[in-house]
């Protein structure tokens, strides 16, 4: 069961008068529910909500002025979609029946139901849903943010530098290209790689592979975390004489010299030791963390991660907040796919705390997916349980098998699906379709 029934929106209105005349200050603007971010989870929900409880009793804060399909990012960094298609006008995506509060958030005030916006105004709300994703921290790696967009650095997890990305690939025709991920937690933890195959594919079209060495390194022990995968991955990588590198983290970019230094992790021999490696192409995945107003909030865990209920996606001590997505510290994969089988739970969820029903909580079980490219029209598509590790294959066949029809559906299928009914509220993911297509789920 959810930790607390409806509670009134009367009482809550009650309250935040209350607080306001206390306080002296303009009453703030009040919704009966505040959604904290206009990235693919928080619109997945504002969406259904806005129909569901009526027009303009949904807000939500989003500061961007557009919104990314993220997951095209590592499409285009490969050369193989054009940018203009990770983008629209946030205000073209979020729901007509939501009002979109075009600033960012400063601040949650869970005990008041507040969030002061950038410009120091406040919004009410009656329940609250943060779904601001995660940050990326540049800034954390030495020499990164002088470095990038020039010097042969790139990163597809940026809309500033993934077309910086082909471009630089494209000039490379020897040494050294280097691939990265950081040991800290990100979204979609297998983008960091899928770039490393398709650059070997950039290079054997060019007649240049021989002449330059592909290394990977991750602060990671492991290449992908689930086995199934992991054991796919790697033979991926042989299969190309991609160079894995364990337990190697990015600390340091020198740009004008072409020079990566890496802090060896783990427990191994070298472990503290930095090494510095020369290159002519660098692609960084940087690391990531959750955002300030989010981390110095009494809703973050230790880590500043929104401190949630695992399966019912409700926070653990205000029960009119909830949180999904890559804010949350739901312990699975960062990535789209999750958010939206935790969409579906968090709405079920919530609507039943509005109407005070009695009805048995849905609970999500860690699914997550991702989408493994190793070349055009190549793909493994991983799709497991972040909770378990256990695979959760939506197709008859193998899927950590390199298959040109999971590329077709995560290059074609799933842009469209993404824009037309993820970001609407109808996508939850594949588990219906799974009943059909895999009943056995036999992995």
């Amino acid at each position: 069961m959810l930790a607390a029934k409806f509670v009134s929106r009367s009482s809550f209105r009650h309250s935040w008068t209350r607080f306001a005349s206390t306080a002296a200050t303009t009453p703030a603007a009040s919704y009966r529910l505040v959604v904290i971010g206009g990235g693919a989870a928080g619109l997945a929900v504002s969406s259904t909500l806005a129909q569901a409880l009526g027009k303009n009793e949904v807000a939500v804060i989003e500061p961007s002025p557009v919104h990314y399909q993220q997951p095209l990012f590592t499409f285009v960094g490969g050369g193989l979609k054009d940018f203009s298609e990770t983008h629209r006008p946030t205000a073209d995506v979020v729901s007509p029946d939501a009002r979109l509060i075009q600033q960012a958030a400063a601040e949650i005030d869970p005990e008041a139901s507040t969030v002061t916006l950038a410009d120091g105004s406040k919004v009410a709300y009656d329940f609250l849903v943060v779904a601001t994703g995660i940050e990326l921290n540049f800034a954390g790696i030495k020499g990164l943010e002088d470095a990038i967009g020039k010097n042969g650095v790139a990163s597809n997890y940026s809309p500033k530098y993934v077309q910086n990305t082909y471009e630089f690939l494209q000039n490379t025709t020897k040494g050294n290209a280097l691939f990265t991920m950081p040991a800290t937690p990100i979204k979609c933890a297998g983008a960091p790689q899928k770039i490393a195959y398709l650059a070997d594919e950039i290079f054997r079209e060019k007649g240049v592979r021989s002449n330059v060495t592909i290394n990977y390194y991750t602060g990671l022990g492991k290449i992908f975390a689930v086995d199934k995968y992991a054991d796919a991955m790697n033979a991926a990588a042989k299969d190309r004489d991609v160079n894995v590198n364990l337990f190697h983290d990015l600390v340091a970019v020198d740009g004008p010299a072409k020079k990566a230094t890496f802090k060896v992790l783990g427990d191994g021999p070298r472990a503290g030791e930095s090494i510095t490696v020369p290159y002519d192409f660098l692609h960084v995945t940087p690391p990531m963390k959750p955002l300030d107003f989010i981390k110095n909030s009494s809703i973050a865990n230790a880590a500043g991660y929104v401190d949630v209920n695992q399966f019912t996606l409700q926070h653990n001590k205000y029960s009119n907040i909830y949180s999904l997505g890559d804010c949350s510290s739901l312990p699975t994969s960062k990535t789209a796919a999750a958010a939206a089988a935790q969409s579906q739970v968090l709405k079920h969820n919530l609507l039943n705390q509005i109407r005070g029903s009695d009805a048995p909580a849905a609970e999500y079980n860690g699914y997550t997916s991702c989408p493994l490219v190793t070349g055009k029209h190549k793909l493994v598509l991983a799709e497991f349980s972040g909770y378990t590790g256990a695979p959760q294959e939506t197709f008859f066949f193998n899927q950590a098998k390199e298959h040109a029809f999971s590329y077709w559906l995560t290059a074609d299928i799933l842009p469209a699906l993404y824009w037309n009914s993820m970001l609407k509220g109808t996508w939850a993911g594949p588990a219906p379709i799974r009943k059909l297509t895999n009943p056995t789920n036999i992995n």
